[in-house]
């Protein structure tokens, strides 16, 4: 009991993340003026983010920290009470018109310090720099020449904009976090602890443990599974990586691909529905539409993706006889079916979704389901006494989460205040020198640059801001250009040189980080290719006649099979050069072109011919691990 009281009843965190949960779940079903619940999540997911997170984390437990903390606690709490009390006259005021009183421009400088603080210690300084960066821009531009400059706008004027409206700070970014985000980072921290992380990867050792590659699979299907949970690959990688990677090494697979394979499947989860990363949650409610729309869009571009990389580790596993998980690997496992009952709280969203219930009604269902389907069966039960851990890192990881999403707002603001993200469109189209092909290139190569170091939602919503707008000037539509814009952002997390999923993944396997970055980004090469595909043919973001989008959808999926065959150069046999070349030409055509169009029939119909004449010749050539044993 002693230790219950220290660990949660004395815990300022435990009682903030507890009235954050309380306050969220009220006003799911009992709405307050938008300002006034965007408000109340800030200032509650900041002082949980500077009271668990220490200002040095070297030095997490000395008296500069504590005092630090304890002062950030006391700004949030004045920046508080200064939207309770201010809430009614900040609802009714007429922007540009009201005036602005000093205090008004006291509060926001000192909430914008806040913020600036907090993405510090919860993400670091990349992001630090990008937004500090446009802050200068937003203050200083004017004095920049030719078009980068912008009419002067005052600090005071910039307060309003910041603070005192819901376009600023409490704009769009906060509103997803608070309407969308925080209920599904709850849903994935209950289901994780009451076991269902757990589940997914015992569960995929079962389905495909026994076949070829069968410890890649793994990681591919229960990382991909848990991703959907987390919405976070580095997450990702650190919760299942610890299981998926000694798994895949005992294999005979190398440490470097190993990491790789687990960093590609957690980053997917992020493009994986029915619960995609939270930057698809920032989609809808950029695109004013429910995020069932976003999740079905999400359908097929997801399954090339995870197909490729499933087809690539059994291919991989047949050309050098590696990575297939031996009986004692499998046998350890328990009998999944008495724990089948864990599968209702995902099963329970997915209904909710077909249904037409909003996201936050069915992941609130979802919540509750996770808490009854464990006592459903003796092995599945929990102890009661982990439901204050449950609440402390719900709260903890909103804000974690909340802090760098609600900064981005000063970006925004600053993007649109100015034009720059019109400007920015028509200098990347002038660069390109009006081409389509190399203006999607070069967006392709900023969403991956912005991307480093970024956390996914934080590089997707800025990106959004600067090359959605030279997208749609290119003629591609809203949908298209946002997707292709977030598919690249999410990519940034395994491409070198700095891939946040490929590093952490190298930690948990004790291997380069680099090789194991540039692994990772031969094996989803693939990946890259996809969002050109929905760029050439929208069925494949469902949209059309459910008979278009089946077959743009399959013919994705065979495309991508294309090219992984002839990336490994191994199907039945080993091929030669010319015979690679043929097949990714083949797959790379195939995906890139409309379906159904000259070019992609020509490409699966020369695939189909080719792959019927590989299959059937002879088998020339051993397979490297036929000669490795020969030889010895």
């Amino acid at each position: 009991m002693q230790k219950f009281v220290r660990r949660y009843m004395l815990d300022p965190c435990a009682w903030l993340a507890l009235g954050l949960l309380a306050y969220q779940y009220w006003i799911l079903f009992n709405p307050d003026l938008p300002l006034v619940e965007r408000a109340t999540h800030l200032v509650l997911t900041l002082a949980i983010a500077f009271l668990s997170t220490p200002f040095l984390k070297t030095k997490p437990s000395s008296a500069l920290n504590k005092a630090i903390s304890v002062l950030m606690f006391a700004l949030v709490v004045v920046v508080g009470c200064y939207y309770y009390f201010e809430s009614e006259r900040l609802s009714s005021r007429i922007e540009n018109v009201s005036p602005i009183e000093t205090y008004d421009i006291v509060i926001c400088t000192i909430l914008i310090g806040l913020l600036l603080e907090a993405v510090r210690r919860t993400v670091g300084y990349v992001l630090l720099i990008v937004i500090i960066t446009f802050l200068l821009y937003g203050v200083f531009g004017y004095l920049l020449p030719g078009q980068m400059s912008f009419s002067n706008i005052s600090w005071t004027e910039w307060s309003e904009i910041f603070g005192m409206t819901t376009s600023g700070i409490l704009g769009v970014t906060t509103a997803t976090s608070t309407n969308f985000i925080f209920y599904f980072i709850v849903f994935g921290v209950v289901y994780s602890s009451v076991g269902g992380g757990r589940l997914f990867i015992e569960l995929a050792i079962k389905l495909v443990g026994k076949s070829k590659g069968g410890g890649a699979k793994v990681a591919i299907i229960g990382s991909s599974l848990m991703g959907t949970i987390s919405g976070s690959a580095v997450a990702n990688v650190t919760a299942t990586g610890v299981f998926t990677i000694p798994l895949m090494k005992r294999t005979g697979i190398t440490p470097e691909k190993a990491a790789a394979y687990e960093a590609i499947a957690s980053t997917g989860g992020q493009l994986m529905p029915p619960i995609m990363g939270i930057a698809a949650f920032v989609m809808a409610e950029m695109l004013a539409t429910s995020y069932t729309n976003i999740a079905l869009a999400g359908i097929f571009p997801a399954l090339a993706f995870y197909f490729s990389l499933f087809v690539f580790a059994g291919i991989h596993a047949n050309k050098t006889n590696t990575g297939t998980l031996n009986d004692e690997d499998i046998n350890e496992i328990k009998s999944i079916f008495p724990r089948l009952n864990m599968l209702l709280p995902p099963v329970v969203l997915v209904i909710g979704l077909v249904m037409g219930y909003s996201a936050q009604i069915s992941v609130v269902w979802a919540t509750i389901t996770c808490f009854i389907a464990p006592f459903l069966s003796k092995d599945t039960r929990y102890d009661l006494k982990n439901i204050p851990q449950m609440v402390l890192d719900s709260g903890i990881q909103a804000a974690k989460i909340a802090c760098p999403i609600m900064a981005i707002g000063l970006v925004v603001s600053v993007a649109i205040q100015s034009n720059l993200a019109l400007k920015f469109a028509s200098g990347l189209i002038d660069m390109g020198g009006g081409s389509y092909t190399v203006s999607l290139i070069m967006i392709v190569l900023g969403c991956i640059i912005m991307g480093m170091g970024l956390p996914t939602v934080a590089a997707y919503i800025i990106g959004a801001v600067l090359y959605v707008p030279a997208l749609k000037e290119l003629g591609v539509s809203e949908l298209q250009a946002h997707f292709f814009v977030m598919y690249f952002c999410v990519l940034s997390m395994v491409t070198p040189p700095v891939s946040l999923a490929s590093f952490a993944a190298a930690g948990v396997a004790n291997t380069d980080a680099m090789r194991t970055s540039v692994e990772a980004f031969k094996i989803c090469a693939v990946a890259f290719l996809i969002p050109f595909a929905f760029l050439a043919d929208e069925a494949l973001l469902f949209i059309g006649s459910y008979v278009d989008i089946l077959l743009a959808g399959v013919g994705l999926i065979f495309s991508t099979v294309i090219w992984a065959i002839g990336v490994i150069g191994f199907a039945k046999r080993r091929m030669n050069k010319l015979e690679r070349i043929i097949m990714m030409a083949c797959g790379f055509f195939a995906m890139i072109s409309q379906t159904a169009s000259a070019i992609w029939l020509i490409a699966i119909g020369t695939s189909l011919v080719y792959l019927a004449y590989h299959w059937l010749t002879k088998n020339k050539e051993p397979t490297l691990a036929h000669s490795l044993n020969h030889t010895k």
